[in-house]
């Protein structure tokens, strides 16, 4: 497989360095295929080291790295006949929203994700994946749609959060985020999350209440992100690595604490080095998922809903 496109992060050189060696041996008109299984082999071994030593703060990191895929990247390769719905109703269409129609295999889905852009141009664009209140309400909508037609909701988190500038607060980000909350609660259609990069803050859980989550391998999910939390308590982002793994916002964590339900394993070394295989795998548990749910009655889908985010507070008495 080639090597992803940087820039690479700090503990994967090594492993970029041993990928382009193998890259420029198959360019060789002298190769043999023992050399390069040779290194190969090399590579594999050095990827799993780095894997068992990642600490909270180097999946963060790869859960922002450039490269890897993204919600429109997931649908072109997991759906067919995606057909895009635009606009809230209300104000415009917000592209940092994606929302449409589209085939899981033979099942109909109603698809809504947060998207981030490749380039400056397309990032702008995209307000780097930070919704505006239109966004919530574009994506409501077509859940409300998703109920009205007996359709399953698909939802990809993969936001930094909420825009929180001037414009959106003005026309109301929170309110926005908060009907979402509710009525997704008790929306009468199955609702199926993924978190396949950072989940922040309540532009994550504007379209995150659902009867099943699911995380990435080196996805991360919490009300707020390590630098913004070490700024709120420091005045500055020097402890944010420290508190990644204290703040529990990993997959490991979150599926410990019973935030998430399932854990997507990422091809070795991440998502951004194996595109396909990330692909195949995700689609198989979407799959499985969605089954499950569309074979459970409705009240009781809603009623477990309910149960699953009451059961996750916890208090203590001193």
């Amino acid at each position: 497989m080639p090597v992803p496109k940087g820039p690479h992060l700090e503990f994967e050189q090594p492993v970029v360095e041993l990928a382009m060696k193998i890259e420029d041996l198959l360019k060789s008109s002298e190769v043999t295929g023992s050399d390069v299984k040779g290194l190969q082999a090399k590579k594999d071994a050095l990827q799993r080291k780095i894997a068992a030593r990642l600490t909270p703060w180097n999946r963060i990191e790869l859960a922002r790295r450039a490269g890897r895929p993204f919600t429109l990247d997931y649908i072109q390769n997991i759906f067919t006949d995606f057909v895009e719905l635009h606009g809230d109703r209300r104000f415009s269409d917000d592209p940092a929203m994606i929302t449409g129609l589209a085939r899981l295999g033979e099942q109909s889905v109603v698809i809504v994700g947060q998207q981030k852009g490749r380039d400056t141009k397309e990032s702008i664009r995209r307000n780097f994946g930070m919704a505006h209140p239109e966004g919530y309400r574009k994506a409501l909508r077509v859940m409300k749609m998703a109920e009205k037609f007996g359709l399953p909701v698909i939802s990809f988190i993969d936001t930094p959060g909420a825009y929180p500038g001037l414009g959106a607060e003005e026309r109301g980000q929170g309110e926005a985020i908060a009907v979402n909350l509710m009525e997704m609660s008790v929306l009468r259609a199955p609702i199926l999350a993924v978190v396949i990069g950072e989940g922040a803050s309540g532009g994550a859980l504007g379209i995150g209440v659902a009867d099943r989550l699911l995380m990435l391998e080196n996805a991360w999910y919490g009300v707020i992100s390590p630098e913004s939390c070490s700024a709120i308590l420091w005045g500055d982002s020097s402890k944010k690595q420290e508190l990644s793994g204290t703040m529990k916002i990993t997959a490991d964590d979150l599926k410990a604490l019973k935030v998430a339900d399932r854990i997507v394993p990422e091809p070795l070394g991440g998502a951004h080095w194996d595109p396909e295989a990330m692909y195949e795998t995700l689609r198989a548990a979407l799959v499985e998922e969605i089954a499950a749910l569309r074979g459970t009655k409705l009240d009781l889908l809603i009623a477990d809903r309910a149960a699953k985010y009451a059961a996750m507070a916890q208090f203590s008495e001193k």
